[in-house]
Parts: C-alpha cells; structure tokens; sequence
C-alpha cells in the first residue's frame, strides 16, 4: 500500500511521529508540496494524505491508482469531494481533534484585546514601571467582560465550546445557527443580523459555504456597535477583509482577533495587517501539541478504517 504524505511539516515539525502511519504501508513523506509537483507525487499512491496541498478535479482524475484521501483536518475544502465521490474514493477528514484548543486561542484573542497583556508586560521589561511617578498604569484601555454580550455566528462544537469559556466569564450568549436549535439554558437564538447588531463581542465558528463568504460584509459592520470586539478563528473568506480594516480605521469597530486571512501566507498588501487594533495571529489555533496528536491519531485512524472497511469520517 503506497501512501504519500503531501505536506506533513505544520503536522509534524519533529515533535510527534509518523510510525502509526508508516505500519500501514508504504509512506512517502514530504514537508510541502506545490501545487505542480502534487499530481507527480501521487502517481503510484493509493491513500494521500493533505491538509492544504490542493487535490482539485484534474489532479483526482489523472490518478488512476487512488483509492482514498484523508485530510488532516476539519475543514475538506482543499479536496474537490465531488470528483472523489464519482470515482467511488472516499474522502475523510478529523472532526474532532482541535474543539478545545480552538476555543482557547478564541478566548486568548479577546483577553488580549480585553487587557493587552503583551503592551503592558514589554512596557515593564522596558522599564517604564521603574519610572514611573504611579504604582499603577496602563497603556490602552482595559474592558471587563462581565454583563457584555457573545454573539456565536455558528453553533457547532467549537462555537459552543468558545461560549461556554464566555459564559464561565459573566457574559450572556447570543448564536445563530444554520439549523433551527432546542431551546438552550443561558443561550439565546437570533438571526444573523440581530446578533450582529446586539454583540459585544462576535465570534466565528462557521464553515466556509458560499452561504457565509463574506459572512462580515460592508452591511453587516455597520449594524455593528463601534465598541464591539470581531474574532475570527475559522476560515479567512468569512470575512469582506477590506471592509473589516475600513471599519478598524474609521473607529467603525473597536477591534478584531483574528488567526486566519483569506489567503495564507497573507499577501503584503493584505489591509488587515495594518489595521487599527487587529491582532492577527498565524493560523495556529488548532496547533497545540495535544491538538496535533489527537489529529495524528484519528488520521491514522482514517487510514486503518479504510483499509479494514468500512471507512470512518468520512464527508464525501
């Protein structure tokens, strides 16, 4: 059984290991794979395995040996699973894996807005609190939490997990669901454009459809309250980036978190990297080392199932 791992680093950067995998079958392991080397390497596969190396139509067609594709992640926009599905290859991917870590880095993101607490600890190495006149002081504008309103666009297991780490902080939760939901305790349901209007803080939890690209449009930020907080873990094209940074700049919105752009790497001309009061942090919400060992194991997992029948997980 031939297996090719087509961008195994960000998985595995020398921290965890892939003998699991390698006990199943043949594995070729490569860091990254750019697009025009995929096809190549796949030649003689029967399982890949990806995570962002693209496996679109003409890619999925001109492998005649494949047989199965497991995605080192949640999200399987990366794999075109119609293609897959006509040529009777299953499509797996980990749904699983990052809930908890996802949510932390969520929360991470508003505290630092919330306090700065990067500001403040380099002000101090730098010696301003030596000098100062005050035994007490602060650089930005501190927000407490308590009473504020956590809109959840997306209701899933990481939006739910990211609310309960709001509520546990006296916030009351506002979400809205693609799906109709049971009533809840401490929860409310709206619409999109109630819970946009009324929150806080608005957090993303959603998948990428052409329902919720640019899910944060021009329209919507301007229901926005000016003093709310934008956070975004999910997927970059939820948001109309341009419009994002138009309403940092313009004082529009407060702030935003954000771990993932439209296009990653971000281009340099990207507007959200000079944003007024725009964190950006690099895609790395889903990376604790637990997290990658969950992903790791279920991927592995994935690969046995299929091997074994039926196959687990899967999406196509």
């Amino acid at each position: 059984m031939k297996i090719v791992v087509l961008d195994g680093f960000t998985l595995n950067p020398g921290d965890l290991s892939w003998d699991a995998l390698k006990a199943l079958g043949d594995v070729e392991l490569f860091d990254r794979t750019p697009p025009d080397q995929v096809a190549a390497r796949c030649a003689d596969a029967e399982v890949v395995v990806t995570n962002k190396a693209l496996l679109p139509r003409e890619v999925i067609t001109a492998l005649p040996k494949l047989r199965f594709i497991a995605v080192t992640a949640t999200g399987f926009n990366i794999v075109d699973v119609a293609a897959a599905r006509e040529r009777g290859i299953p499509v797996s991917n980990v749904p699983l894996y990052g809930t908890r870590a996802v949510a932390q880095l969520t929360i991470a993101l508003l505290l630092e807005l919330c306090h700065r607490v990067g500001l403040h600890a380099d002000s101090v190495r730098a010696g301003d609190w030596v000098k100062s006149a005050d035994w007490s002081y602060w650089r930005h504008p501190l927000l407490e939490l308590d009473g504020l309103t956590f809109g959840v666009i997306g209701w899933g297991r990481i939006g739910q997990a990211t609310a309960d780490i709001a509520r546990a902080m006296g916030m009351k939760i506002l979400a809205a669901s693609r799906s109709p939901k049971p009533p809840q305790a401490g929860v409310e349901f709206a619409d999109l454009e109630t819970v946009f209007r009324r929150a806080d803080v608005l957090s993303l939890h959603c998948p990428l459809t052409p329902d919720t690209k640019s899910v944060v449009s021009a329209a919507r930020l301007a229901l926005m309250k000016p003093s709310a907080f934008l956070l975004n873990t999910s997927r970059g094209p939820l948001l109309d980036e341009a419009a994002v940074a138009e309403a940092l700049n313009t004082g529009r919105l407060a702030g935003a978190g954000l771990d993932v752009l439209s296009a990653e790497p971000p281009k340099a001309d990207n507007p959200l990297l000079t944003a007024r009061n725009c964190l950006i942090t690099p895609h790395l919400a889903w990376a604790a080392k637990a997290a990658r060992a969950r992903l790791m194991a279920t991927t592995v997992d994935n690969v046995r199932a299929f091997l074994a029948g039926p196959p687990q997980n899967v999406v196509n």
